[in-house]
């Protein structure tokens, strides 16, 4: 893997995501072939993990984990804020 797909994957789970999911149920019929019988999509939200925006605030704003560590909930929420609106403004600025 390239830096840069790490870097992206970092940030999708940094900011949470949606999965879809396929759930397939077969039955055998009478001549003892697969019956597609049901089939079921959901989408699933991904939160944002704590973990990982550790890890880009370290990298983007080259703090060290000892200082990351020692940061409160509501600072690292704060943290957390302020970086998904860096990168909200970088996703737009990609997409003009």
């Amino acid at each position: 893997m390239e830096d840069v797909e790490i870097e992206k994957a970092l940030i999708k789970k940094a900011v949470g995501f949606q999965v879809e999911e396929v759930i397939e149920e077969f039955s055998i019929d009478e001549n003892g072939n697969q019956v597609l019988t049901k089939r079921k999509k959901t989408t699933k939200n991904i939160p944002p993990d704590v973990s990982a925006i550790k890890i880009l605030l370290a990298y983007y704003d080259e703090k060290t984990f000892d200082e990351l560590n020692a940061m409160t909930d509501e600072e690292l929420r704060q943290q957390r804020d302020l970086l998904l609106q860096s990168l909200q403004k970088f996703d737009e600025k990609e997409l003009s």
